[in-house]
């Protein structure tokens, strides 16, 4: 970036913070100065999206009558806007919890009477209203009724990628990792189990041409996965992660999908060391590792990056605890459905060896693994910390999610509970 970008990015960064500033004082305006003003006659729809506006930046608010006329309800779009609202209710807000049940007996008889889009916009709401709903582009997808073979698995995902970072600074880079993350357990699913070898090679090319032209030629099920794989690798458009990089490792991950898929039907058994060349790729966990700083433009450097592609130690070992575990935990249930030989078949047929045999050898491997990563931290550090802390936490969510059985297949109690604990019953304070 040259001087006079660099000028131009920090009085930009300034606008920005002035804009953000007089909204706060707009909003500290209508919030302070809203129970002095004289009274209109505003309409529902007007008064709801003031409150919706508040209480979403912070503010408080409560309805000073308590009470709601029957002929409120004819304002079909201003009590559609107040059950939204109603959603950001506070303990000791006992007018919003009458206002809610008071809305959805009206909306629901509305649901049969009005007309569309209105009508498809309360059948919406009713199930559930925003504040509380998934990611609309994960729902657009419909993943049970367009990949049914596939594992529908939006909140495992974002728990997972949770556990990478926590941070609130981090937001767009939790969403864009976990947008990732879950296309690409589609796509696994894709080549694991479901597609033909005509389709998938349609869709290697579509992908590998980046283009959405391409996509057309696909069979149904898999023109959606194609689409949206695409449009999210276009999110990627960082000036510190350029085209190229994340075009080369997406396509080099899909290359060695197709790999695997011909070594299934072609019944082959490959050594240890050729399966792991493939298998370690498919993993897709130098794929995470670097979709992973993508977002973090504060700390994260173009050398970063670079200093990833190169496949350093650290990363080479998350790679082989994540490809090991996998195996380790799900090689009999994904052989007694057809699949590829993992590293536990690999080993066995190589060395003559028990598959207990190959367990100890395998999780010895795992260990040596982790004290790469230990090593990985030591001092003079070639990238920041905050690099190495996403690798470090990469592993200790795949241990979390791999450690007795594959919990991203199979979901056990186990994670139902950190899913619990950590997104639906808050911390007391």
């Amino acid at each position: 970036m040259d001087a006079k970008s660099k000028l131009q990015y920090e009085e930009l960064k300034q606008e920005v913070r002035r804009m953000l500033k007089e909204i706060e004082d707009a909003l500290q305006i209508i919030y302070h100065h809203h129970c002095n003003q004289v009274q209109t006659d505003n309409d529902l729809y007007t008064t709801t999206v003031r409150f919706l506006l508040l209480r979403e930046h912070g503010f408080d608010f409560k309805d000073e009558k308590g009470k709601f006329k029957e002929s409120l309800i004819n304002d079909v779009k201003g009590i559609l806007e107040l059950y939204e609202a109603a959603h950001f209710q506070l303990h000791g807000e006992n007018i919003l919890e009458e206002a809610l049940s008071f809305i959805v007996f009206h909306l629901k008889l509305k649901e049969t009477t009005i007309d569309y889009p209105l009508s498809t916009q309360i059948a919406n709401a009713l199930k559930p209203p925003l504040h509380k709903s998934l990611p609309r582009w994960w729902t657009d997808l419909n993943v049970a009724t367009n990949f049914p073979f596939a594992r529908d698995r939006m909140v495992e995902c974002y728990l997972w990628i949770l556990g990478v970072y926590f941070e609130p600074q981090y937001s767009i880079a939790r969403t864009f990792m976990t947008k990732v993350i879950s296309l690409t357990s589609i796509l696994d699913d894709i080549y694991d189990a479901y597609g033909t070898k005509e389709e998938l090679e349609l869709l290697t090319e579509a992908i590998q041409r980046w283009d959405n032209k391409c996509i057309n030629q696909l069979p149904d099920y898999m023109k959606l996965n194609g689409r949206f794989d695409v449009r999210t690798k276009k999110i990627a458009s960082f000036p510190i992660c350029n085209r190229s990089c994340t075009y080369y490792l997406t396509f080099f991950s899909l290359k060695t999908y197709y790999v695997e898929f011909k070594w299934l039907h072609e019944n082959y058994m490959p050594t240890l060391d050729e399966y792991l060349s493939v298998a370690l790729v498919t993993s897709c966990y130098q794929l995470l590792t670097i979709v992973s700083f993508v977002g973090m433009e504060d700390s994260i450097t173009k050398e970063t990056f670079i200093w990833a592609f190169n496949d350093p130690k650290i990363l080479r070992a998350l790679t082989n605890i994540c490809r090991l575990m996998d195996d380790v935990v799900s090689h009999q249930f994904e052989q007694e459905r057809g699949h590829v030989p993992s590293a536990v078949e690999c080993y066995m047929k190589q060395y003559g060896a028990s598959k207990q045999e190959a367990y100890d050898e395998l999780y010895k491997q795992i260990k040596n693994a982790w004290k790469d990563i230990n090593e990985g931290f030591l001092k003079p550090r070639q990238v920041p910390i905050s690099a190495l802390n996403r690798i470090l936490n990469l592993t200790r969510v795949f241990d979390l999610f791999y450690k007795d059985h594959d919990g991203s297949t199979n979901v056990g109690d186990s994670i139902k509970a950190s899913i619990t604990t950590l997104l639906i019953d808050p911390i007391s304070v």
